[in-house]
């Protein structure tokens, strides 16, 4: 179900002793959006749920609130130790799995940026991270049950952009009453919707941090895409796109695109 928003104030994270410059233990939260979100290709999408985490305190104004958006591979867990650990983390950087170990896991993706003192402070800002729409990990996306036929969506999901993506957002932070950002973060496809959030709603944001990213893909990122769509697509495993409950899925395509083995749920970034 939801989380309503009047419990946002106290944030996710669950009570009990916190390291220092942690946000401690944190539960992903999920919340179905009350309308359609309209996308570039002319589609309504619905229903649509948004899996999310909120680190700090929402203030009485709420004007301190900062959205983080994740790269291809993420999720909403992008800070302190999951209640659930996944069967593998997401944490951004170089030898990430060998610096934090088996516990590593379950920590945010960008745990580093995100607690009290640290670049994201939570003792001045309530911090929100979503997972992106088509992320399949907990917001609607290719493996989520299509209405019309009761099956995953598979490769009848619709192509989205990085605008439906911030228009989702939007959609949600509306659902939450929050109306305005201090702040916008992310990088690469994360930095490609702090982007977006400034050319679609530039009065509802202070600031835009955009980290390795751009404002568009050029000839040669096109190409090594197609390259990869096509080592995944040409794959005996890959069924047509319709490989959920078969038991086999396109691995040995997708790790060789280089994604974590929980982002084969996602077969229609374009």
């Amino acid at each position: 179900m939801a989380e309503p928003a009047s419990t946002l104030a106290a944030g996710s994270v669950a009570p009990g002793s916190v390291a220092p410059g942690s946000v401690g233990t944190v539960e992903t939260q999920y919340l179905d959006l009350p309308k359609p979100v309209r996308l570039d290709c002319g589609r309504d999408l619905h229903p649509v749920r948004v899996a999310y985490e909120t680190y700090g305190a929402l203030s009485p104004r709420r004007d301190n609130v900062i959205l983080v958006c994740h790269a291809l591979s993420g999720d909403a867990h992008a800070a302190g130790f999951a209640k659930k650990p996944p069967e593998s983390g997401t944490r951004d950087g170089f030898a990430a799995e060998d610096r934090d170990g088996a516990a590593g896991q379950g920590l945010g993706w960008w745990d580093g940026m995100i607690g009290p003192g640290k670049a994201f402070d939570t003792d001045r800002f309530f911090v929100v991270s979503t997972n992106l729409l088509g992320g399949c990990r907990g917001t609607t996306g290719p493996s989520s049950t299509d209405p019309a036929t009761g099956r995953p969506y598979g490769p009848d999901f619709p192509v989205i952009t990085v605008a439906d993506m911030v228009r989702t957002e939007r959609a949600f932070l509306d659902a939450l009453g929050i109306e305005r950002l201090a702040a916008v973060a992310g990088g690469s496809l994360g930095g490609m919707q702090a982007f977006e959030w400034a050319i679609l709603f530039p009065g509802q944001v202070d600031a835009v941090v955009a980290i390795a990213s751009t404002h568009a893909l050029h000839p040669q990122g096109v190409a090594w895409n197609a390259i990869a769509r096509n080592a995944i697509t040409g794959d005996p495993a890959w069924q047509g796109g319709r490989y959920y409950g078969t038991g086999r899925t396109p691995a040995a395509a997708w790790a060789w695109r280089g994604w974590s083995a929980t982002s084969r749920t996602c077969p229609r970034w374009r």
